[in-house]
């Protein structure tokens, strides 16, 4: 745990400033419900020619809610580090729920892994997008780094997950 404290200590040293200051509330306010990734997924689905994409996208941010919010989350019931710091003056309302994994982080990486596994160029504008995500959920001190790490493999796990439940389902729905 000092490690990590430190690493989040070392962050407001040292990269705090007010764009970040700024920049990071909105970015990591682009998934607060997952908001981003579900817009993303439903537009997908909407377009015929990136229907499967979309339903991987899908596929994967219905496995990463009931995985990190519904089993994860309660099961481990981590402290979030903000509550070992109460001097520090948090820039977003601190977060009601267990800190481990991020979900934050999760679902942005199962948004890019499900486009990976399903060949959409979409997943590296993704990428871009979710490392912004998991480092904000630092530099806003409310994750941990294993809770961002955590986010980021499970994220992965239920990306591909996704990608090949929506494979699954459209093969059989292709079959006479």
């Amino acid at each position: 745990m000092e490690l990590e404290l430190g690493i989040l200590d070392w962050i407001q040293l040292h990269l705090r400033c007010g764009f970040l200051d700024w920049l990071m509330p909105f970015v990591s306010g682009l998934s607060n419900h997952g908001e981003v990734w579900i817009l993303l997924a439903a537009v997908l689905l909407l377009i015929r020619r990136q229907r499967a994409r979309g339903l991987s996208a899908a596929f994967a941010l219905a496995l990463d809610l009931i995985t990190c919010n519904k089993i994860l989350k309660p099961l481990i019931g981590r402290i979030r580090p903000f509550a070992f710091r109460p001097d520090l003056s948090l820039l977003v309302p601190p977060p009601g729920d267990a800190s481990f994994p991020s979900g934050h982080t999760a679902a942005a990486f199962a948004v890019v892994f499900a486009l990976k596994a399903s060949g959409s160029p979409l997943w590296r504008p993704a990428l871009a997008l979710a490392a912004a995500t998991a480092f904000s959920r630092l530099y806003l001190y409310v994750h941990w780094p294993t809770d961002v790490l955590g986010g980021v493999l499970l994220g992965a796990a239920v990306g591909w997950a996704g990608a090949k439940l929506a494979e699954a389902l459209l093969k059989k729905d292709r079959k006479p």
